[in-house]
């Protein structure tokens, strides 16, 4: 199969779909793969580090979408790349179609195969290519909370881990999956006042045992979110349901009992965020208020540390790209019900129900 690896072009996103290494395990399975000039630098991987393993260099994006049976990236494409996808073409990426209507009709209007990451979804419900992201971006939901709580940056002015005689900052985790877990670890590193709440009580259960004795459990309603949120320092909404836009847990009228100078990071902006008063911020521009509320919502959050980020998206989903690019789309879906849940649109179908429902738009089970 012919593979295109482009140059991201989504603001400050400096990630690569695939590792040197990971080019030398297709090469050497006979496909050929092709990388845009300088894809890689931004991840710490030279353009000579993919020729060395066989992989060729091609100087724009247009030339390797023009080329490619099979385009692997990291974010979801953007205006400028939808007339360069074209029908039957195979594109594996992060999508999260339910917080773009433009990019859900764009896709569906190439005709082309999307297979999102987002939807990849093991047996026991997990989700074996969100799982690496949403690790980075869970530590650095804190890291960037705790950023933006100096009082420069237009926070509140507060230490997470406080001092001798001087209580440390409250940090409230809406979410124990694997954003939420690893924001509370994160938090409770620093020594913050951790509480991280759940509708599962066996999740919760299990938290409470393994994390630190500054992490505090709380099952998740309205009630004790609206609560908590009066004496927050740091929130970090981390909420999920694959394929679907996420619930808006914190309401505009919640902001209004809040301390000015609060910081709010929402994690699941990439499906239309978990905050009522969130939008997509860039790492350019990552910041606004309501209500004296300090908003962090950047789509692309491990973007920042794009070394570990590309290291550890490689290793996800690799295994799941040679499977597509020996076998097929269709064959490869067929064998692998985790890669069929991956498959959103096909041929100008909605073939992922939560997708369909988002925009209310026609859903086709798609036949394998």
């Amino acid at each position: 199969m012919i593979i295109g690896i482009p140059k991201e072009i989504k603001n400050n996103e400096n990630r690569i779909a695939l590792t040197p290494s990971g080019a030398q395990e297709l090469v050497k399975r006979g496909h050929q793969v092709y990388v845009q000039a300088a894809a890689g630098v931004n991840s710490g991987f030279a353009d000579d580090a993919y020729t060395a393993v066989g992989a060729e260099i091609l100087p724009t994006i247009e030339e390797v979408y023009a080329r490619a049976e099979m385009i692997i990236k990291v974010k979801e494409p953007i205006a400028p790349e939808y007339k360069l996808i074209r029908k039957d073409q195979l594109v594996f990426t992060f999508f999260h179609f339910a917080s773009s209507e433009p990019l859900t009709r764009a896709m569906i209007d190439s005709g082309a195969v999307c297979c999102a990451y987002e939807t990849v979804e093991r047996a026991d419900r997990s989700l074996p290519l969100l799982i690496p992201m949403s690790e980075v971006a869970g530590r650095m939901s804190t890291q960037e909370g705790r950023y933006f709580l100096e009082k420069p940056r237009g926070g509140k002015g507060v230490l997470l881990g406080g001092v001798p005689g001087v209580k440390p900052a409250k940090v409230f985790v809406i979410g124990a999956g694997v954003v939420g877990t690893a924001a509370a670890k994160t938090a409770a590193g620093t020594g913050a006042d951790v509480t991280i709440c759940d509708i599962s009580l066996q999740r919760l259960t299990y938290l409470a045992d393994v994390m630190p004795k500054n992490v505090k459990t709380l099952m998740s309603s309205e009630y004790n979110i609206r609560e908590e949120l009066k004496h927050a320092d740091l929130v970090i909404g981390s909420v999920l349901i694959p394929g679907a836009k996420a619930p808006k847990l914190v309401t505009r009228d919640m902001l209004k009992e809040m301390e000015p100078g609060t910081v709010m990071v929402d994690v699941a902006i990439d499906q239309g965020g978990c905050f009522e008063t969130s939008r997509p911020t860039t790492h350019e521009d990552p910041v606004y208020y309501v209500d004296g509320i300090l908003h962090y919502c950047v789509a692309n959050i491990p973007g920042a540390v794009p070394r570990t980020s590309t290291l550890a998206l490689t290793n996800a989903t690799l295994p799941y790209a040679i499977q597509l690019a020996d076998k097929g789309w269709r064959r490869a879906a067929q064998e692998n019900p985790e890669l069929a849940l991956g498959l959103n649109i096909v041929g100008g179908r909605v073939v992922y129900k939560p997708v369909a429902e988002a925009w209310g738009l026609p859903y086709e089970p798609l036949a394998l």
